[in-house]
């Protein structure tokens, strides 16, 4: 399965990723850092192995000439099966930064895929010096934040509050993940035949095997695939898929 982190340049995607991967992603305080978007592989409290992708940062009012660089990046977006949303609740416009993203997710056609919003920089909130990394996520679920984070609080009640800093939160974020990308992925048990091995890489890479066998015709697959993606395997399956 694979997981685009999106955001607000700046929103910290890039930091985010470095604390799940220790990748070392360049981190920039500046637009377009990650103009070209690197992948790492995650694996997911579960056991689930996970491709995140860091994208570059939105903003708005883009100038012209750098719209087509800037979609072009984006590209890979229509094909994750889980958005990650990372926003920056310590800016003072955090909530207009969030709809913008949203919006340009849409003129994507990308904004039915299922979304986990992760609110950054939680240890700007809390302060960082007195909390560390000693906080957990109890504390920061009663602490009491200021109107522009109750604001995102309000808009995403499932939001799970992270600092991607100091690590904080980050295990209930990969659980999220897990949660929304095994909810979203059907069960399928398929026949493939050999002349068609690219639809085996497909499920290997983007899906969940439960049993994989082989006989005269082509190989025997039963597991689970994002449900975008099961149209691609339903001219070969051994039975229609099970919600």
């Amino acid at each position: 399965p694979t997981v685009s982190l999106v955001g607000y340049t700046n929103a910290g995607k890039s930091t985010l990723l470095n604390s799940l991967t220790g990748a070392g992603v360049v981190v920039a305080d500046q637009l377009f850092a990650t103009l070209d978007p690197t992948t790492r592989r995650v694996e997911l409290p579960g056991g689930t192995e996970c491709l995140f992708t860091d994208t570059v940062g939105f903003i708005q009012k883009l100038p012209t000439q750098l719209v087509a660089a800037f979609r072009a990046t984006l590209e890979e977006i229509n094909e994750s099966d889980v958005l990650l949303h990372v926003v920056d609740i310590t800016h003072h416009n955090a909530l207009e930064q969030a709809n913008e993203v949203e919006k340009v997710l849409e003129e994507l056609g990308a904004n039915d895929t299922p979304m986990v919003v992760a609110l950054n920089k939680v240890d700007k909130v809390l302060g960082e010096k007195e909390y560390g990394l000693e906080i957990d996520v109890e504390k920061i679920n009663a602490f009491e934040t200021s109107e522009p984070v109750q604001l995102l609080l309000d808009r995403y009640p499932d939001a799970v509050l992270i600092s991607a800093k100091w690590g904080i939160g980050l295990k209930r974020l990969l659980e999220r993940v897990e949660a929304v990308l095994l909810q979203d992925m059907i069960e399928v048990d398929v026949l493939i035949p050999y002349q068609a091995g690219e639809l085996v890489n497909l499920f290997h890479e983007r899906g969940r095997i439960e049993e994989e066998g082989y006989n005269e015709h082509g190989t025997l697959i039963r597991g689970r695939l994002p449900a975008h993606l099961v149209p691609h395997f339903e001219p070969y399956a051994n039975g229609a898929p099970k919600l």
